[in-house]
């Protein structure tokens, strides 16, 4: 993989469903989603203009699960509400062993001397959670978990700074990725067909149906207001240490010997929502407390402030 200068446009509809001569979401998406995917051994390999990085992966499952993230049968794997339009699709991914290694390139703007930055993790998984449109197969929103267990990162002061700069240079890259996706959210709402209300849903014809209601709030229960992403590790133990082999002069001239800092943290957790707009509800978020109704009030006023800046100009 490489990192783009300029992000690519989106991809469209699904190619499943093209290679397979239909337009929306039917038989041939069914049939891939349902497989049982095992790799022994992945290697995905990063290029961009400041470093370079490796991600290697052993015992790679990937296989469907039900809304409570259980492996079961396939037809409970997903949920199809066609007043909506909107189908709902559980993924998990496993794995055995994670190795991340990353680097500075010979070209790019970071320092000559640099040290690898290498991170080893035990068992993990990842569950996605994916909203689609019926008649098209694009994707309307998606909720991404990244789950870890203990993990154990040793850093030294010049990892520390490298991975600084690693996390600098894609800034911009993701930064215009994140304004593409923000300009055509707006387009991609008004396209989908908004929920009915339930006076509407009886004037329907396919209300008739008695399970139309009962589908339509196993839906609700499970559904995804917005597109978000969440990390969440269980222990995570954090060696800060002296890089003391670059060092070693200018401390046995001082008399001095390299520290470490050592932290640990329980049930650390951080969730993204990138089209979250400012002053709009939270209480679907992941992690919600009373404490945001706060935060939501004063983001409000301000929202309330700007707008009647912005229409005396």
């Amino acid at each position: 993989m490489r990192t783009c200068e300029e992000p690519r446009p989106p991809n469209g509809q699904s190619p499943i469903a093209l290679a397979a001569g239909q337009s929306e979401y039917g038989f041939a998406e069914k049939v891939v989603e349902g497989m049982f995917i095992v790799v022994n051994s992945i290697t995905i390999k990063i290029h961009s203009k400041a470093f370079h990085a490796s991600f290697e992966l052993w015992q790679l499952q990937g296989y469907s699960v039900n809304p409570n993230w259980q492996q079961s049968d396939l037809r409970l794997t997903r949920i199809a509400d066609p007043q909506r339009g909107e189908v709902l699709t559980f993924k998990e991914l496993t794995w055995q062993t994670l190795r991340i290694e990353a680097d500075a390139t010979d070209n790019g703007d970071q320092d000559p001397v640099t040290t690898p930055l290498r991170l080893i993790t035990n068992q993990g998984r990842i569950q996605i959670s994916l909203k689609r449109r019926i008649k098209d197969c694009n994707v309307v929103a998606s909720k991404l978990m990244f789950l870890l267990d203990d993990l154990l990162w040793v850093l030294t002061d010049s990892q520390l700074k490298a991975m600084m700069k690693y996390a600098e240079s894609l800034s911009e890259a993701m930064e215009k990725s994140a304004q593409q996706r923000k300009s055509l959210a707006p387009e991609s709402v008004q396209i989908t067909p908004p929920a009915p209300s339930t006076q509407q849903s009886w004037s329907q014809p396919f209300a008739v149906n008695p399970n139309a209601s009962s589908i339509s709030q196993y839906f609700d229960k499970h559904d995804m207001k917005e597109s978000s992403y969440h990390l969440l590790i269980s222990r995570l133990d954090l060696h800060i240490c002296d890089d003391s082999h670059t060092r070693e002069s200018g401390a046995l001239k001082h008399g001095m010997l390299g520290g470490a800092i050592q932290l640990t943290f329980r049930r650390m957790a951080f969730d993204y929502y990138p089209f979250h707009r400012a002053g709009d509800a939270c209480k679907h978020w992941v992690r919600y407390s009373e404490a945001m109704e706060t935060r939501g009030q004063w983001a409000k006023k301000l929202v309330g402030e700007f707008q009647s800046k912005v229409e005396k100009l």
